[in-house]
C-alpha cells in the first residue's frame, strides 16, 4: 500500500475491490455533480456495482492496461484518479479524473495527475499521456491546459450518452514536453 500526499490533509492511495462499500458511498454523494461528465457515476449504485467496477480495474492492472487511485481528503474519499487506458507497448495512456464539488479548489487534481504522469513516463516508458473530455466540460480542459497540455481538436460526435451524441476535446502531453516542463 502506498499513499502519496497531494496537500495538507489530501492523498492519493490505490482505490481497490475491498473499498466497494465506501466507493458506493461515495459515488452516492457525487453522483449529481458528475454523472453528466463520467459514465460509471450512472451504473454503480450500490456496493455490489462499486465492487464490479473495481474490480475490472484490477484486472485491468493486473494486464498493465490500467489503473485506479482515490483522493482522500481527511480520510474521506472525495474523487479519484484512472488511467482509463494504458498501452505500454505503443507508450500511450489516457488519464482521467473526478472530484467532489466540496474538495475543489485546492488544485488536487492537477497534483494528483502530476504524480500519475511522472510515474507513466519516468517509470514507464509512456511516450503520450491523453486527456479526453466533453469539451462542455470547462473545469478538466483548465486541468489538461495547467498540466501543459495541448489541445489537439475535437472528435465530433464520438459517443453517446443519455441518448445524446457528444464530441470529446483530445488532449496531449508527449514526453520529451513533460520533461521540458
Amino acid at each position: 500500500m502506498f499513499a502519496r500526499t497531494l496537500a495538507e490533509g489530501a492523498e492519493l492511495r490505490p482505490l481497490e475491490p475491498w473499498q466497494a462499500a465506501e466507493f458506493a458511498a461515495h459515488a452516492d454523494r457525487v453522483r449529481a455533480d458528475i454523472d453528466r461528465y463520467i459514465p460509471w457515476a450512472r451504473t454503480v449504485v450500490d456496493e455490489k456495482t462499486a465492487r464490479e467496477l473495481l474490480q475490472a480495474y484490477a484486472h485491468r492492472q493486473a494486464r498493465d492496461e490500467g489503473r485506479l487511485y482515490g483522493i482522500w481528503v481527511d480520510g474521506v474519499l472525495q474523487g479519484g484518479t484512472v488511467f482509463r487506458t494504458f498501452d505500454a507497448a505503443q507508450g500511450v495512456c489516457e488519464a482521467g479524473v473526478w472530484l467532489a464539488a466540496e474538495a475543489r479548489g485546492r488544485g488536487l487534481v492537477t497534483a494528483a495527475v502530476r504524480i500519475m504522469i511522472d510515474w507513466a513516463v519516468g517509470a514507464r516508458g509512456m511516450r503520450r499521456v491523453e486527456w479526453l473530455c466533453d469539451p462542455r466540460n470547462t473545469a478538466s480542459a483548465a486541468v489538461a491546459e495547467r498540466l501543459g497540455m495541448t489541445c489537439e481538436g475535437v472528435l465530433r460526435q464520438a459517443f453517446v450518452l443519455d441518448g445524446e451524441r457528444r464530441d470529446v476535446q483530445v488532449w496531449a502531453i508527449l514526453a520529451d514536453e513533460w520533461r521540458a516542463a
